[in-house]
């Protein structure tokens, strides 16, 4: 077990995560303004001390170009003047979001006269365990604190010297609102056995998250002991319907495909029926191929688009982060259905269609965390949904599916209003 002096990485991950515990009480008592408060001290700290968080990031970014790192890797890891301010807007972008905790979703009354609700209250303690974007530790620990939680920051060691910076500046900021600077804590071990010492501490922590790639998620759902929000992959589809209007559904698909290929909620394939194909696969592959989209089709498409390429089985489940789409046509929306469900990932499909009854059975028997009618599967984000801002995507139906706000970083329980009622 690897130690610190006298102190090994267990006790200091336990250490944490029972500070963490103990703050999280005064956090559910906070108030909105106690919240709030904090919050603009993280903003107004971030934008003060910039030229310090620049001289730190530049500690992580000159190690990961010694180890080889990716220039694409290496642009995750910068805070630049302007993602530093992007940071400090996001946070009072979370100001100006309703507090959800302590908000009662109904009331009703049963026929002995109680009156029984349900409310909104903070998860308790939630660890993030995320990979190289410094950013993350400032938007998690600002919805976790106007949701009333205290959280727990595991990022990677390439961002180690950015992200202990960056909560350095967010804990002082929460000692000057008054709330305790233990409900944002940092676990700053880079080893790997500080993240399993984490996952067991089951007695102190409510929830994980785990952002990252696929391989990440996997290797936290397997050794956790607590409650793990899980996203694997977006395998996501768009269904283009018997007389669906084509020149709508180009200009979709393009957005969903092209704008940003490298993101979770981007089109990996694309389903169309045979009725519409040689109308629509003709016109949306040229548009695709302007874009240098390579594209791994089913039979009956190469027939259609001959310059594509044969698809693999494996195509049909891969999310390829990048400008490939698979493209398979089917007979019916039955067997379009049967496709998402055996290859899909329970992130985002869309059906495009002029059939107001076929949208319908599409919404209802397809069960990713969005399903969307005549639009793209881009709009599968908090902010474009209107939740404000996100800590994630889940993809699992407990406790919460689709994006994470504000909302889904509370839970409700039940409240009850009695005059002298005894149980006979």
């Amino acid at each position: 077990m690897e130690a610190t002096g006298t102190t090994t990485t267990r006790e200091i991950v336990v250490g944490v995560c029972r500070a963490a515990r103990e703050a999280s009480a005064r956090m559910g008592r906070a108030s909105a303004p106690e919240k709030n408060a904090a919050l603009a001290a993280m903003a107004r700290g971030l934008r003060g001390k910039t030229p310090w968080l620049r001289e730190q990031n530049r500690k992580d970014l000159e190690a990961a170009a010694s180890r080889g790192l990716s220039g694409a890797m290496l642009d995750r890891l910068t805070l630049s003047d302007e993602r530093i301010e992007q940071m400090a807007a996001g946070i009072e972008e979370v100001i100006a979001l309703p507090d959800p905790v302590g908000e009662v979703e109904k009331m009703w009354r049963r026929p002995n006269g109680l009156w029984v609700g349900r409310m909104r209250i903070p998860l308790g303690v939630i660890g993030i365990i995320y990979e190289s974007r410094p950013n993350v530790t400032a938007d998690a620990a600002a919805l976790c604190v106007k949701s009333g939680n205290a959280v727990i920051l595991r990022g990677g060691s390439e961002a180690i010297f950015s992200n202990t910076a960056i909560a350095r500046i967010l804990r002082e900021a929460m000692t000057l609102a008054g709330l305790p600077a233990d409900a944002v804590a940092v676990i700053e071990r880079t080893d790997r056995e500080a993240i399993d010492w984490m996952l067991q501490a089951e007695e102190y922590i409510d929830l994980i998250i785990p952002r990252g790639g696929e391989a990440l998620i996997r290797s936290v759902a397997e050794k956790s002991r607590i409650p793990v929000i899980k996203h694997y992959k977006g395998v996501c589809h768009i269904y283009v319907d018997e007389g669906a209007d084509v020149g709508q559904a180009v200009p979709i698909c393009i957005n969903a495909k092209v704008q940003r290929p490298g993101v979770c909620n981007a089109m990996e394939t694309l389903l169309v029926h045979e009725k519409v194909a040689p109308e629509f696969l003709p016109t949306v592959s040229a548009e695709l191929r302007k874009h240098g989209v390579e594209l791994r089709v089913c039979p009956q498409t190469l027939s259609l688009v001959p310059w594509a390429i044969p698809a693999a089985e494996k195509d049909w489940g891969t999310e390829f982060l990048d400008l490939i789409l698979a493209v398979r046509v089917v007979p019916s929306m039955d067997e379009a259905i049967e496709h998402i469900r055996r290859y899909g990932s329970l992130h985002t499909e869309a059906i495009l269609t002029r059939n107001h009854a076929r949208a319908m059975r599409f919404i209802r028997d397809v069960d990713s965390s969005l399903v969307l009618v005549n639009a793209s599967t881009r709009f599968n984000d908090g902010f474009q949904l209107g939740l404000g801002a996100e800590i994630g995507i889940s993809t699992t139906k407990i406790h919460a599916f689709g994006p994470m706000g504000l909302a889904e970083l509370t839970t409700m329980k039940f409240i009850a209003f009695g005059d002298g009622q005894v149980r006979s």
